[in-house]
């Protein structure tokens, strides 16, 4: 028994001393940006087909005349008014290409609150006694100590109850808005967007990702688009910086609660 108990104090430890130092290298990085201002990430690389159609012919913007280079096709037409990357006269603006960009409306206003109580009370007794067994009811008292009364042999009773009480609320309201990059057509017309907006006051970072699958027909003409009309999607605010740290539990806590099995 003592081999059993002394392996899983020296696993124990290990485990603690190898959370400690992964925490501890965690405590480092953090430690290197003190007094200094959350990084903001880098930009990604804009999305875009190659060559824009132009206006007067669709189909020679998709390539390059003879098998040339594309950018000396576009500086060639660079002077005429039908020019690569031209906005269209009367095609639909709204956002339908790799690389349109489509706003994202983001009006979140949830609230949920579940309760729920549980009363479970039993009780039971039980009575047992022998008055007459063809004369066998005498011999129990030369049997059992305490001269017991044949009549009344036995008797339990039991009595349990139990009290749960559970309560659950939860409101979240965000309101914000965030322009999207369509990254893909899918090939039933599908669009799939990523968008992703980050805001530095002094030094609280806010970032906002917000990612997903929408129907050309659900965008509005304002080039807009809701929320709830965001299939697969994945909104995600959240923030870095010191009023984050400050709402966090520290590591060392956060392991404890971990491990600690009471």
């Amino acid at each position: 028994m003592t081999k059993p108990a002394a392996t899983f104090n020296a696993t124990l430890a290990v485990a603690l001393l190898s959370a400690s130092l992964l925490a501890g290298c965690g405590s480092v990085g953090r430690l290197k940006n003190v007094g200094k201002a959350p990084k903001m990430s880098e930009a990604g690389e804009p999305v875009a087909p190659r060559i824009e159609p132009s206006l007067g012919n669709h189909a020679a913007g998709e390539r390059a005349p003879d098998g040339g280079d594309p950018k000396v096709a576009d500086a060639a037409r660079g002077a005429s008014l039908f020019r690569t990357g031209g906005g269209a006269f009367f095609r639909d603006q709204r956002a339908s290409r790799v690389g349109d960009i489509v706003t994202i409306r983001i009006n979140i206003a949830d609230n949920a609150r579940v309760d729920n109580t549980t009363t479970r009370t039993r009780n039971g007794s039980e009575n047992a006694g022998i008055a007459a067994l063809l004369g066998l009811e005498s011999q129990i008292g030369k049997v059992l100590p305490g001269n017991p009364d044949p009549g009344n042999l036995a008797s339990t009773s039991s009595k349990s109850s139990a009290v749960g009480a559970g309560n659950t609320a939860r409101s979240e309201q965000i309101n914000m808005i965030v322009a999207a990059t369509v990254m893909s057509v899918l090939p039933n017309g599908n669009l799939a967007i990523r968008g992703k907006q980050e805001v530095r006051v002094n030094f609280e970072l806010r970032e906002l990702v917000v990612s997903g699958v929408i129907r050309p027909e659900d965008i509005a003409r304002d080039n807009s688009i809701r929320h709830s009309q965001i299939a697969e999607a994945r909104i995600s605010y959240g923030g870095r910086g010191q009023l984050t740290d400050a709402q966090q539990a520290r590591w060392g806590q956060q392991i404890y609660d971990a491990l600690f099995p009471f």
